[in-house]
């Protein structure tokens, strides 16, 4: 990922945590890993995964982050 488009994912997250960029989106969250090539998942609004490209340590990361970054969250 090159650094612009970081940057730009960045500037969308509503929080980053440890490189785990959040940002909100029609259907619920989009959690993007910051130092991966192409790895994101998508969360619905009970925080179901609904699709990702992130193996299954790095998307048990990205949920926990999520759950844990609500609380910081804008309603």
């Amino acid at each position: 990922m090159s650094i612009d488009r970081k940057k730009e994912i960045a500037d969308q997250a509503e929080v980053i945590i440890n490189g785990y960029a959040v940002i909100k989106n029609d259907i619920g969250m989009l959690v993007v890993n910051l130092n991966a090539d192409n790895a994101s998942a998508v969360f619905d609004r009970n925080d179901e995964m609904l699709e990702t490209s992130m193996d299954d340590i790095d998307l048990a990361i990205a949920h926990d982050y999520l759950i844990k970054s609500k609380k910081y969250m804008e309603s």
